[in-house]
């Protein structure tokens, strides 16, 4: 099992979900993150004054998935988040080692 890690722009957020419901994905968790990478934030006039705005808003989401659909959600996440521009995110891909659904107990990829 893998679980895949991306960090994407939030307007992207439902072209996303859409893609990955076409392929199988059946469940994500979505958080609102702030961050930086290469673009360092940007400035931004407020009353006359200007201020530097470090951590730009971001959404992040966790998708816990079987092996063999891995690749094609990595993918999937790639087509429908990028845009060919700076900040368009990063996707992680991590060994899962197990996953217990709480309410039943059944095991790894039966709790997915």
């Amino acid at each position: 099992m893998k679980m895949v890690m991306a960090i994407i722009k939030p307007f992207k957020l439902d072209d996303v979900r859409e893609a990955l419901a076409e392929v199988g994905v059946t469940g994500i968790t979505v958080t609102e993150v702030k961050g930086f990478g290469r673009q360092k934030g940007h400035t931004e006039l407020y009353r006359g004054a200007e201020y530097v705005v470090d951590f730009l808003p971001k959404v992040k989401l966790e998708i816990a998935v079987t092996d063999d659909i891995a690749d094609a959600v990595v993918e999937t996440v790639l087509k429908s988040a990028g845009m060919g521009r700076i900040g368009d995110g990063k996707v992680f891909v991590y060994d899962l080692e197990r996953v217990v659904r709480i309410r039943t107990g059944e095991l790894d990829a039966d709790a997915l």
